[in-house]
């Protein structure tokens, strides 16, 4: 059978024949509720569409129920993003009426809306949480997704702990939400706990015995407590499942969701095995993974399957020998497969806007008229340090462009002397938003603890720095550097803010992630900050301990 093409009907019944699955990406949903990785309305937007660009079949927006913003972020994305021949989007509401409503409220202007409500299952969570038994728990059940779908044509169903819950219990539960009117059945690993095997028979087992279980699609959900959610859900495709619910870099709650990257590419690389493959435009993956690390502040580990540093790298002696031979010898996919290129850019100093523009579009950027004169003056100015300037470098750059958020404070200038027996001192020239101009010093105990607080005095928002990562995106003493760091704002309801820098001197590409972070958090915050002490050409000592 072949493969579904986009924009066919997205309630058609599963088959066991069916050799499609479906990719059901709920980072912007399960992954934001990874601890620190929240997101802005705007930047899950930004996420969105790459999610589109990727090719993902459905995206889960998020919990328009949570919050305002939450609401207005998967309202927004169904408007822009859920267009016609795009991504179904669909909304999370627990199996309250009030939820589901929200959800409605959210998702409808849609070309595809779905409505995905949720109720636990298992004894352990209806006795201890929700304090109901089995006959309210499916009262409960037929009658929320009885109202969802008078509201909504595509209903999905999770009863929740399923892999804890009781089998034939789990029958009743979703014969009742198919005679409601679900056409998609989701079967959660909820807390990690399932082993392939198990999860595979469990898909079996249930598809084989509800009535109606052949008309819908049944779906994966796994987390990753055990270390094993890709390899369950692969589990679950085996035993008949044809959506995969997952995340990109496999962020979520505790240990996190299966990663999208590798239930992908597992299917890509082997077909014969699994004879079933996904919509994804695996040349994206990695992008994907780049916006969504920089916009949570939580980098990829260097070891990360698929999208990881160190996923084509290659140092023992024996390795380096095989794939100077057959590259095939010591890897089974390609970086370009993924959207990665090894190849240096023949691009200099002397070469000009256009050249860029299309360089940039042939690694998937696409940036507006402002962003490319911006990262045209960037590229020039790296250009002069480096004698090469590698794809690499360009992704990075563009990267800066497209991950800034809006500039409430502007670094222009930074100075910085450090050493021993000196003591690191930073100086900072910072336009505001208002055209004022303000200079400052601070004190620290590195260069850039000193640029940090020389920040601080100029821009008066009290944080606590969390985290700070750098690394180097090229090699060479030239090397572009790039930064991601982490804030919490104070207060009795803090929230968590990510930012991202890149430049060639490491110390400006820390001021420059400080800096994105910071107005990050005043935008979210809504929150007018003044300048702590000055005027233009105003040289002050150091000013307050930070938070941290």
């Amino acid at each position: 059978m072949a493969a579904e093409p986009r924009g066919t009907d997205s309630h058609s019944p599963a088959n066991s024949l069916e050799n499609h699955v479906r990719i059901f990406d709920t980072t912007l949903r399960d992954g934001e509720q990874s601890p620190g990785a929240s997101m802005t309305s705007a930047e899950k937007l930004e996420v969105a569409r790459q999610l589109s660009t990727l090719g993902v079949d459905v995206i889960e927006a998020g919990f328009p129920a949570a919050s305002p913003d939450d609401l207005e972020a998967v309202r927004r994305i169904a408007t822009e993003v859920g267009t016609q021949g795009g991504p179904i989007v669909a909304g999370l509401a627990r199996c309250w009426r009030e939820d589901i409503d929200k959800a409605w409220e959210a998702v409808q202007h849609a070309a595809k809306p779905r409505i995905h409500t949720f109720l636990a299952t298992s004894d352990l969570h209806m006795e201890r949480k929700l304090a109901m038994t089995r006959e309210q728990v499916l009262s409960q059940i037929e009658h929320m997704v009885g109202h969802a779908r008078s509201l909504c044509d595509d209903i999905e169903f999770s009863p929740e702990d399923a892999t804890r819950s009781e089998v034939d219990f789990l029958v009743e539960v979703c014969k009742i939400a198919i005679d409601q009117g679900a056409t998609t059945l989701n079967i959660p690993d909820t807390v990690g706990y399932s082993t392939p095997i198990e999860y595979r028979d469990l898909f079996a087992e249930l598809i084989a015995r509800t009535p109606g279980g052949k008309d819908v699609i049944w779906s994966a959900h796994c987390h990753d407590d055990l270390g094993l959610a890709t390899a369950n859900t692969l589990g679950a495709i085996e035993g008949g499942a044809r959506q995969a619910e997952v995340t990109i870099n496999g962020i979520g709650e505790r240990a996190g969701n299966t990663a999208l990257e590798e239930v992908v590419m597992a299917l890509h690389t082997r077909p014969a095995l699994y004879e079933i493959s996904s919509r994804i435009n695996t040349t994206e993956l990695v992008r994907a993974s780049r916006l969504v690390a920089n916009y949570t502040g939580i980098g990829v580990p260097r070891n990360k399957a698929i999208v990881g540093e160190n996923a084509f790298a290659h140092e023992a002696g024996i390795h380096q020998d095989g794939m100077l031979k057959d590259q095939r010898t010591y890897e089974i996919m390609t970086p370009q497969t993924v959207g990665l290129t090894q190849s240096k850019l023949v691009l200099g100093k002397h070469s000009g806007k256009h050249a860029l523009k299309v360089r940039l579009e042939e690694l998937g950027f696409e940036l507006t008229r402002e962003e490319l004169a911006e990262a045209f003056l960037r590229f020039k100015r790296l250009a002069d340090q480096k004698k090469n300037v590698t794809d690499a470098d360009l992704q990075a750059l563009a990267n800066q462009e497209l991950l800034s958020p809006e500039e409430i404070f502007t670094i222009e200038e930074l100075q910085v002397t450090c050493g021993r027996p000196s003591i690191p001192t930073a100086t900072v020239r910072i336009q505001g938003a208002n055209g004022q101009e303000y200079v400052m010093t601070g004190v620290g105990t590195g260069p850039v603890d000193a640029a940090f607080r020389a920040i601080d005095r100029v821009v008066d928002a009290e944080n606590t720095l969390l985290e700070y990562n750098v690394h180097s995106v090229t090699e060479g003493i030239n090397a572009l550097g790039e930064v991601t760091v982490r804030i919490e704002s104070a207060g009795s309801e803090s929230r968590i803010f990510g930012g991202y820098g890149a430049d060639a001197d490491v110390i400006v590409a820390s001021a420059k992630a400080y800096m994105a972070a910071l107005n990050r958090m005043l935008a979210a915050l809504g929150t007018k900050y003044t300048a702590g002490e000055g005027a233009p050409a105003t040289l002050a000592g150091a000013g307050p301990v930070r938070p941290n």
